[in-house]
């Protein structure tokens, strides 16, 4: 019996709307292959109300005291702790990812993101200094007006929240487009913030396609702001358009990002770790470590280790309790890492372990799972060594000193994250200096805190978000001078 397919739509002004054009795109579950939603296929008109609704409510929410806004950012957060259970299963279910992660990690992140930027609203502050010639200079700090936030499929309500919360916070009115891919946290959100209290249009939700729904926002002039996660391709895109109409720019992109293991390395910690890094939501995070970078005179226990902890990685259904790789987000991009591994094989790589599609039985037969998959013998310079593959598809290669590795991990058009492991704190000094990275963690990965700036260098974008940085992207500043 065919089940009947859940039809989303898009949060305009405090209430669901269908498309104004009556169009929709097949959402499929990634563990199965099959279609299970229909969301939105918006155009500019869908766009044009959402942002209307904006402009509208954005005044009233301007001038709301930041301890009204820090308290309906709250009851938002525990309106997600609430639903934690279901939106877990429906992230997972909409990405592929094991539920146990979504329900462990990209829902209680979302709930956090909400409850930091309140915190931000209530201490967020204009500054002034005594200024030349007895004047007194205050920086005065205001909401921008309608703001966007663009998100990607990988983390689709953890990042989405990460953008609109500091947005909500700042005091501005926000269109939000999440991934067509990954939709339906995003819709479930516009229920989370109506039963909270936030007054109808201070959040919109677009769905859609990025082509469409995605460029009539970027190139609407009533947007003050864009807050963009993505592909850098894309983000290119995004600032040919927004750039000659002055918007402030915020661009999170691709990384290819290295880990570094010395051979003073805690041992254990660092192979579990870089396993950990390689392969968390199967290599679909724009910070995982997909080039692991050993001191030559440790590689050939380091690749040992290594090998067995991702051979006893469980591939299964997202569902199941202990399932530690879930499936890939659509046949699209299973194909596009297979590319990749068959272009690692014509540019002479090793194949350590993997490389192949997994297919399950039962229900997840026709899904995207995709072993984990290690190469080594293959040149720094190689594509594959460095191209964004956004898969579970790592390298492993060997450095003879310190220069050298910082040579290797600054040698591609990437600058978002790289890991450090080593107990020499000269060492550790010199390779936070020298590393052109917008984030170096050292004998740790992942290790987030709210209140830090977070973003790229080189092509992983332009802009940080987080904390204040992120409040201070969604202001402008006015500089006031009493005499």
């Amino acid at each position: 019996m065919r089940t009947a397919l859940l039809r989303l739509a898009n949060f305009i002004d405090g209430d669901y709307r269908a498309p104004i054009g009556g169009a929709y795109l097949p959402v499929i579950e990634p563990a199965t292959g099959q279609v299970f939603a229909e969301v939105p296929a918006s155009n500019a008109g869908d766009v044009d109300a959402a942002i209307s609704a904006a402009r509208r409510a954005a005044p009233v929410w301007a001038a709301t005291a930041p301890s009204e806004r820090a308290r309906v950012l709250r009851r938002i957060a525990d309106e997600i702790d609430a639903r934690a259970a279901s939106l877990a299963e429906e992230e997972s279910r909409d990405s592929g990812k094991p539920v146990s992660v979504a329900r462990s990690v990209d829902i209680p992140r979302a709930a956090a993101n909400f409850r930091h930027f309140a915190a931000q609203a209530e201490t967020f502050a204009s500054e002034s200094h005594d200024g030349e010639a007895g004047t007194l200079n205050i920086t005065l700090r205001q909401p921008l007006g309608v703001v966007g936030c663009i998100s990607p499929w990988n983390l689709p309500l953890y990042l989405l929240t990460w953008k609109i919360a500091p947005a909500l916070a700042a005091g501005n009115a926000v269109v939000a487009k999440p991934s067509e891919v990954t939709p339906v946290t995003a819709w479930l959100l516009g229920d989370v913030v109506r039963h909270a209290g936030l007054p109808p249009g201070i959040l919109n939700i677009v769905q859609g396609a990025g082509a469409t729904a995605g460029a009539a926002l970027v190139a609407q002039r009533d947007v003050k702001a864009l807050s963009f996660t993505g592909s850098t391709a894309t983000g290119a895109a995004i600032a040919a358009v927004a750039a000659p109409q002055f918007k402030k720019l915020s661009l999170e992109l691709g990384g290819k990002n290295a880990t570094l293991v010395f051979a003073d390395a805690d041992f254990d910690r660092a192979v579990s770790e870089s396993v950990r890094a390689a392969f968390s939501n199967q290599g679909q995070i724009c910070l995982c470590g997909s080039r692991i970078l050993v001191e030559r005179s440790l590689m050939p226990r380091f690749r040992e280790a290594f090998l067995a902890q991702v051979a006893a990685l469980r591939v299964g259904d997202p569902r199941e309790a202990d399932t530690q790789i879930g499936a890939l987000v659509s046949a699209e991009h299973l194909a596009k890492v297979q590319a990749y591994i068959a272009l690692a094989h014509e540019e002479g790589g090793r194949l350590l372990c993997g490389g192949s599609r997994i297919e399950l039985p039962g229900r997840c037969q026709d899904g995207y799972f995709l072993a984990p998959t290690v190469f080594d013998h293959l040149d720094m310079h190689c594509r594959v060594n460095q191209e964004e593959i956004f898969g579970p598809v790592v390298t492993l290669t060997a450095f003879d000193d310190d220069t050298q590795a910082i040579g290797f991990a600054n040698g591609t058009p990437y600058g978002l994250a790289t890991s450090v492991w080593t107990r020499d704190l000269a060492r550790a000094q010199r390779c936070a200096r020298e590393l052109q990275a917008g984030i170096v963690w050292i004998n740790c990965w992942m290790a987030r805190d709210l209140r830090t700036p977070f973003g790229g260098v080189k092509a992983s974008g332009v802009g940080r978000e987080g904390g204040l940085e992120a409040m201070r992207f969604f202001s402008e500043s006015k500089n006031v001078a009493f005499g």
